[in-house]
């Protein structure tokens, strides 16, 4: 059987998202017609011209500032003979090679090298996709997350920092979660939790079950029984399932941290010797995970005064590429390091200097301390 003639310049044309092919020097070798569509630009204005000729005249547009950043990116890629996923970039109406006429949009562009038999680099490949619905979803799920969470403010007469950072990707706005319930006889109620999937979709479900915890636990009398309402509810919740929790009340007057957890990290005990200690003796499946009702677990472990309880979501210590557990180790290193900070709110902000990439995270954070 004879092996099929391919035509790759029909191949070019037919690639999803808008394409153009550029020479090491920046130069427009080829185009497709989407990317054409998407810049509003015949192919005589592209094609054989040089990245940034059409903002000669407007070197101050915000456009040309996004040219520069794809400039830069293209030249590393380039150098380095890496592919090369930039930031979300943003053209406001009426920029020359932008949108045109109405609201800014915003564009996610990948670069990617092309080599010759010889391993030399003979062309650049820029892919360009439109983002603004998803920018415009993620400020809404967003909106919703931030209306849903409480306001840090004081609980009790004892001190509690919280912290919440979103994802940088629109995809990935998801629904960490946390609560604070203030209960009689000097007892306080914190949760954390993580909904699975991203979006508008997720924050709904979240402000769901921090809604329905929060009111479970003002009459439960301890955590498991909480969680126990909470996984009952959560099987009547459509994207509930697999979501999970780590909820715990702290008793001054007992001097004990009473805790359980459906499927999620352990809580972190910062000792005042320095050691730290994960609450992981009772943990159960994430909500909606067993075919059937069981009770839930709880474990008790007594607290002494000074000492910090450290309440998170994986974005505080999951990496790509990276087990869990040294992320969890990298944690407790950071506590020890700090465990003369008697503020929960420097403590705080000292775990998440140490903990979180500079460049910022895939993956939504939620973080509450405790000075107990």
């Amino acid at each position: 059987m004879a092996e099929p003639e391919i035509d790759y310049t029909a191949v070019f044309q037919a690639l999803p998202g808008a394409v153009a092919l550029l020479t090491p020097q920046l130069v427009y070798a080829e185009v497709n017609e989407e990317w054409l569509h998407a810049l509003g630009r015949t192919r005589e204005q592209a094609i054989g011209h040089y990245l940034r000729d059409h903002f000669a005249d407007s070197p101050n547009r915000t456009g040309a500032a996004v040219v520069r950043n794809v400039q830069a990116s293209l030249r590393r890629v380039a150098d380095t003979g890496k592919r090369e996923a930039m930031e979300v970039q943003r053209f406001d109406p009426g920029d020359p090679g932008g949108p045109g006429v109405g609201d800014a949009r915003y564009w996610s562009m990948t670069n990617i090298p092309i080599f010759g038999s010889d391993g030399r680099l003979v062309l650049l490949l820029h892919r360009v996709e439109e983002v603004t619905e998803l920018i415009h979803a993620r400020a809404v799920a967003l909106s919703l997350q931030e209306a849903m969470l409480p306001a840090p403010r004081p609980v009790g007469r004892h001190p509690v920092a919280v912290r919440y950072r979103p994802a940088i990707s629109a995809l990935d706005v998801g629904g960490d979660w946390y609560d604070l319930v203030d209960l009689p006889g000097d007892r306080l109620r914190i949760a954390v939790g993580d909904v699975v999937g991203h979006g508008l979709s997720a924050a709904g479900v979240m402000g769901q079950l921090r809604s329905a915890l929060s009111a479970a636990s003002r009459v439960a009398d301890g955590p498991a029984r909480a969680l126990e309402v909470l996984e009952l509810y959560a099987r009547s919740v459509p994207g509930a399932e697999n979501a999970t929790v780590a909820s715990a009340f702290v008793d001054w007057h007992a001097h004990d941290i009473t805790y359980s957890s459906a499927g999620h990290l352990p809580p972190a005990l910062l000792h005042g010797d320095g050691t730290v200690e994960f609450l992981d003796q009772a943990t159960a499946p994430p909500l909606g995970a067993s075919p059937e009702h069981t009770p839930w677990l709880q474990a008790t472990m007594p607290f002494s005064e000074g000492e910090s309880l450290a309440l998170f979501t994986d974005g505080l210590v999951e990496r790509r590429r990276e087990d869990i557990d040294t992320g969890v180790a990298r944690l407790a290193s950071s506590l020890t390091r700090h465990q003369t900070a008697a503020d929960p709110e420097i403590l705080a902000d000292a775990l998440m200097a140490d903990l979180l990439p500079p460049e910022g995270v895939t993956d939504d954070t939620a973080l509450v301390i405790v000075r107990l």
